[in-house]
């Protein structure tokens, strides 16, 4: 998840349909979080403002990974620049938006490819 490699975030609807875009994203392995950077006012943003079950998912040949989990939305500036830094660190210096917040993806479940990290059960698993 170092590699620049796209991904595609799903994110539900309130009918419950699925959204499914184009992203890129940054992990963060000490947090167990996956960062989205995107405008305030995007479709993704407004479904994952309301906490839903999301997931990233990322393809490279037979390589893939998803990361499964709740979202939410951080809107301060550190954060946001944060976020930015992360981004430009994989992929490139992100262009100047205002608008710009972060989609938070809390993972809880990983599937594809090797894990180091034991994480918690999911709740969703059967």
């Amino acid at each position: 998840m170092t590699e620049r490699h796209l991904a595609t975030l799903t994110t539900l609807r309130a009918d419950g349909s699925p959204h499914v875009v184009p992203v890129g994203f940054t992990w963060d392995d000490d947090l167990l979080v996956a960062r989205v950077i995107a405008s305030r006012s995007s479709a993704k943003v407004v479904q994952a403002r309301a906490g839903r079950r999301a997931a990233l998912s990322q393809v490279q040949a037979r390589r893939w990974i998803t990361l499964e989990g709740s979202t939410r939305v951080l809107e301060d500036p550190a954060s946001v620049r944060d976020a930015e830094q992360r981004y430009a660190q994989r992929y490139r210096v992100p262009r100047e938006n205002p608008e710009r917040v972060v989609i938070v993806l809390d993972v809880d479940r990983v599937l594809g490819g090797d894990w180091p990290h034991p994480l918690p059960p999911s709740p969703y698993a059967t």
